[in-house]
């Protein structure tokens, strides 16, 4: 059966048609990225879905096995909770690192941790932000 789409013309082929220098052939060009499968399903009238995979997986050089596995989407609850779970782990270790830092500057009487804000409101005499406390500015005048 020939079907006009437009301009050109497929032929809708059934599965005794498929030989396997057709099946190579269409393996060929997808796998070289002349056409995706799609395009190759339309092109030769190649009617089920999943043939051309089939065929690639098949005879195809390349890995088409691990390509195309789907993953299933997270429900919003799971990544909710992942991304609250990630949260508290980077907090903790920003306290960790925090701790690292004014222990090692006691220890080795460095200023590791640059307190350039507290040093410029002094310098200018500006009141903006003395309320608020920054992480790791005791013992600075500010």
């Amino acid at each position: 059966m020939i079907e006009n789409t437009g301009s050109v013309q497929y032929r809708k082929r059934t599965q005794r048609d498929y030989s396997l220098a057709f099946k190579m052939q269409v393996v060929d060009e997808v796998e070289k990225g002349l056409l995706n499968q799609d395009q190759a399903q339309r092109k030769y009238g190649i009617q089920g879905n999943g043939t051309i995979l089939n065929w690639l997986r098949k005879h195809g050089t390349l890995d088409w096995h691990s390509s195309n596995v789907m993953s299933k989407r997270d429900a919003p609850h799971k990544k909710i909770k992942e991304l609250e779970r990630r949260i508290k782990r980077l907090e903790a270790e920003k306290l960790i690192l925090n701790t690292a830092i004014d222990v090692a500057d006691e220890l080795y009487k460095t200023n590791i941790r640059k307190k350039y804000l507290p040093l410029v409101q002094q310098n200018s005499g500006s009141n903006k932000g003395e309320d608020m406390p920054i992480e790791g500015s005791e013992g600075l005048p500010a």
